[in-house]
């Protein structure tokens, strides 16, 4: 079959019209309603990790475990990981790209096009202005990211990132050969900050007060035309019948950015429910049951293998973090997949970091709770170290003022505090921690925590590198590191021979990098 995956960026749980949210979302909740609704799925907290997942696998095996791939970081996804879009394309695939990478690019063969996809137009970081591809990371690093291939694409610049990808995916549906199978990963920038809409699309909301709610209501109401576009455009171009498409969101939403988890706890950039749980739906002609809710236990490594089955080449499933999930989804059987490892990331315990007695004690000697890390089994789930914030934030409660917040349901931890269980069938809300009254779920818990991570791979997590600066590499970011002979054969998507950002080489500009660098950690240091 042909497959579409779409990602979506810092989607809340509770910002989609079939979850009782305000905003509107008429394409998606029929897309969903005649397919199936996925309300047992989990990804990862923030960006890069989850999509590291949907690529490859579980964080702690590819030394990805600690945070997102900042800009200006010498790192990007192992290169002798296979990707699921190299997989897809050894099967046959025409694999294209369309949208944010955030997986890296310090060197060329981190690119898009290096990792499997025949085509990809996109940005590699991981924000940027929709209309200008301005991206900064600080105040000191700012330069232009939106590719087409390999080329900085100047030309597209004032296109609104949504509109401009749905545009580009209609014309590789339009063109494509329906006797091959194709994979579209459709990788959407909204509906994460800066928040940026067209005007058509904000005054659907000029009734909502609040300015961040607005915004972020009037991306997603663009990103749902966006999708019945492009329904619209597989059933054209006589697509459909043999198609499954994949809708994700990559993390949960961030309230103080207009985002709303509820009713559940937490948000963006925490293990809380409302960070990883996320909306989730699979629509396709080929599914047996349609019109279903799954309370099936997915999470978003296991479209790795649950593709590569559909594509016919799923060879050693037992060799991989996912499971094959199809007939879960498609038929309701039995799930294979009965735990989660969320992540376990070391770096969270800060070097010469004292080691306290409480929080040996609270991992029964087992596991080292000031660790942060994050486990489902099961009905369990089980929290230790800092999980971020576990609020309760109600929509009504979104950001205007900071008396709003204080009025605001608050559980703040006790001193010493490092491990929560909850039982999340019975407690979806995660109101009522058990780590007390049920040691020996703790203890089981544990031991499968340290059991993974036998299996962890060393967290890679370099510092910045002063060389990434697009200023180096005209105005562009871009690769910096391993040129040697990059962009002489390299052409877009047309064949033509793509325009490589000219790198300067030479003493003086590293200094430059170097004493920028400086200058601008000094000026931090001053201002808080």
């Amino acid at each position: 079959p042909h497959l579409i995956f779409i990602m979506v960026d810092d989607q809340g749980y509770g910002d989609t019209g079939y979850h009782g949210s305000d905003i509107h979302t008429p394409a998606l909740d029929q897309l969903a309603a005649e397919g199936v609704k996925l309300e047992n799925y989990y990804v990862q907290p923030i960006c890069s990790p989850s999509r590291s997942q949907l690529m490859t696998g579980y964080q702690i095996h590819t030394g990805l475990q600690h945070s997102i791939i900042r800009p200006r970081q010498p790192l990007c996804l192992p290169p002798d990981m296979p990707t699921l879009p190299e997989r897809l394309a050894e099967a046959g695939y025409a694999t294209h790209m369309v949208g944010k990478w955030h997986l890296g690019f310090s060197r060329p063969n981190c690119l898009p096009t290096r990792r499997g996809f025949q085509s990809f137009l996109g940005t590699l970081t991981g924000s940027g202005d929709h209309f200008s591809y301005r991206s900064c990371d600080g105040a000191e690093a700012c330069g232009f990211d939106l590719h087409d291939g390999n080329r900085p694409a100047w030309e597209m610049r004032g296109n609104y990132s949504t509109l401009l990808y749905i545009e580009r995916v209609k014309k590789i549906l339009q063109s494509h050969n329906s006797q091959r199978p194709l994979f579209l990963y459709l990788s959407l920038q909204a509906a994460h900050t800066p928040l940026q809409a067209p005007d058509l699309f904000l005054h659907h909301y000029d009734a909502q007060s609040n300015r961040q709610r607005r915004h972020y209501a009037a991306m997603l109401s663009c990103l749902d035309e966006g999708i019945a576009e492009l329904v619209k455009e597989l059933k054209t171009s006589g697509l459909y019948q043999n198609s499954v498409l994949i809708y994700s969101s990559d993390n949960g939403g961030q309230p103080l950015s207009g985002g709303s988890n509820w009713p559940l706890r937490g948000g963006k950039g925490t293990y809380w429910e409302g960070g990883i749980r996320a909306v989730g739906f699979v629509h396709s002609p080929l599914l047996k049951r349609k019109g279903i809710v799954s309370r099936a236990l997915i999470h978003v490594s296991d479209w790795y293998p649950t593709l590569l089955w559909l594509a016919g080449t799923l060879q050693s499933p037992h060799n991989m973090d996912g499971h094959n999930v199809w007939a879960s989804i498609s038929e309701g059987l039995p799930c294979p997949r009965t735990e989660i490892l969320l992540n376990i990331d070391p770096v969270s315990r800060k070097p010469g970091e004292p080691y306290d007695k409480a929080l040996e004690l609270n991992g029964f000697g087992i596991w080292d709770t000031a660790v942060r890390a994050a486990l489902r089994v099961g009905d369990w789930k089980l929290l230790t170290g800092n999980v971020g914030d576990g609020d309760w934030i109600p929509p009504q409660a979104l950001p205007v003022g900071p008396e709003r917040w204080q009025k605001l349901e608050k559980r703040r931890n006790r001193l010493g505090k490092s491990v929560w269980l909850f039982n999340v069938s019975a407690d979806p809300y995660k109101r009522f921690d058990l780590a007390e009254v049920r040691p020996e779920v703790v203890k089981h818990l544990l031991a499968r925590l340290a059991e993974y991570n036998h299996t962890a791979v060393m967290a890679r997590n370099p510092p910045d590198d002063p060389m990434a600066d697009p200023e180096l590499h005209g105005g562009v970011w871009s690769p910096w590191l391993g040129l040697e002979g990059w962009g002489r054969n390299e052409k877009d998507k047309d064949g033509k021979k793509g325009k490589i950002p000219k790198v300067r080489h030479c003493k003086l500009c590293k200094l430059k990098a170097l004493f920028k660098k400086v200058e601008s950690r000094l000026e931090r240091k001053t201002l808080f």
